[in-house]
């Protein structure tokens, strides 16, 4: 819950066992399985780099690039080099 007590969308959907149906928000993902919802899809546990590319519509190589220059960003912030 944020600070208000108000639930986000997808505490709401999560919680009421329904699928997002705003496309526009910036979590949404086309996956029914996962409500819609990233952030659903995360709390399942941890996913290959082949389930994380089929919610997303990418190869798992692509994955696999987007999680390498991501690690790469955060060496970069933490050890500044």
């Amino acid at each position: 819950m944020n600070e208000d007590n108000e639930k986000t969308c997808w505490e709401s959907n999560e919680e009421n066992n329904i699928s997002c149906k705003n496309k526009k928000c910036r979590l949404w993902l086309a996956c029914k399985t996962s409500r819609n919802c990233t952030i659903i899809a995360a709390k399942e546990g941890p996913k290959t780099l082949q389930e994380i590319g089929n919610l997303h519509e990418l190869t798992r190589m692509r994955i696999c690039q987007v999680e390498k220059e991501a690690l790469r960003k955060i060496r970069e912030l933490v050890f500044g080099t």
